[in-house]
């Protein structure tokens, strides 16, 4: 199969290269695309060097798939030139997501809603695909009705540069080419994307609009903080949920142990939760400190913890190919 990876030159195209390579997605030929000044630049994928190309190339070439890391004003542009090859489109940024003719997937909640129509797909954001994964099959044992969410994200969700801006500080010096308006490095800041006119962030209210699409339920009332902290490897986030329907701790710990894409890390103890340093370089959702809110009636209190941009961005890409490959949608 052809497959095109676009922004195959920055953190989660990378990602992406990685995630195909390990989970032997069928790559019978490898387009990797992104700027015209990475054009010619040499990168690996399974032992052997691919030449980036430039978008009409890769367009010209008629890929089965394109998986899309490339940012809005990339995606605006192009998908629809991949699309009318008949190239499936896999699209991790913002552009298409709150598209009402687009689907916005998570392998293990809808993919199985995809058709053959479909060609431009939507991956939600980071954020959001961890704290859905969690909720899925709770949300259809005990029905979902608020959620409180406080999020702990990496720098690298912002990309290389905030990563450098993090290192440089960490050595003590001044960032040379900050990713932020304020450090990073031993500071907390509640700030992720721009304010809107409400006072939330557009990331916060990402996670509000994309999880009501997702869930297929307006009713759902989502309220969200993002905050960014100086860590490496995986974003976290205290998940207060309030159900419909009682619901009973153990059977909870039961419903989320064999659901698909969780891994449950749920041990105090033993001091044994999820953490980030532990979710780096995995495909599960860590799920853990699970406890009843004493505060208010059948309302649980979660801890969720994913390496953003695995099952954030890349392995959730990755899996939705996979699972459309499985329905005969690619070909």
């Amino acid at each position: 199969m052809k497959v095109a990876v676009v922004g195959a030159t920055g953190l989660v195209g990378g990602e992406m290269l990685k995630v195909l390579a390990e989970r032997q997605f069928p790559v019978t030929e490898l387009i990797p695309v992104a700027s015209e000044k990475s054009v010619g630049q040499e990168i690996e994928f399974q032992g052997k060097k691919f030449k980036v190309v430039s978008m009409d190339d890769a367009i010209a070439a008629r890929p089965e798939v394109a998986i899309f890391s490339a940012g809005g004003t990339t995606s605006k542009e192009h998908a629809p030139r991949f699309a009318a090859v008949g190239t499936v489109v896999i699209d991790n940024s913002s552009a298409w997501r709150m598209d009402p003719t687009k689907k916005l997937v998570v392998s293990e909640i809808n993919a199985k809603d995809l058709t053959p129509e479909d060609k431009i797909i939507a991956n939600p954001n980071c954020s959001t695909i961890q704290m859905v994964v969690a909720l899925n099959q709770l949300h259809a044992a005990y029905k979902v009705q608020r959620i409180v969410v406080s999020t702990y994200q990496s720098v690298t969700g912002t990309g290389k540069k905030a990563v450098d801006q993090l290192l440089e500080e960490r050595a003590g010096q001044t960032a040379s080419n900050p990713a932020y308006p304020h450090r990073i490095d031993l500071n907390v800041l509640p700030h992720i994307d721009v304010f809107e006119d409400n006072g939330y962030t557009k990331e916060e209210m990402k996670m509000v609009k994309e999880t009501k699409k997702i869930f297929g339920d307006d009713s759902i009332r989502v309220t969200a903080t993002t905050v960014r902290i100086p860590v490496m490897g995986g974003h976290s986030e205290a998940v207060n949920v309030e159900f419909a329907e009682e619901f009973d701790l153990d059977e909870v710990r039961e419903i989320l142990a064999r659901t698909e894409g969780v891994e449950l890390v749920d041990d105090v103890k033993n001091n044994v939760y999820p953490m980030p340093k532990d979710a780096h370089g995995k495909d599960a959702v860590l799920v853990g400190r699970l406890r009843r809110d004493e505060s208010q009636p059948r309302t649980l209190n979660m801890w969720v913890v994913a390496d953003n941009l695995r099952k954030g961005a890349a392995t959730n890409a990755v899996q939705i190919a996979e699972k459309m490959l499985e329905m005969g949608l690619l070909k």
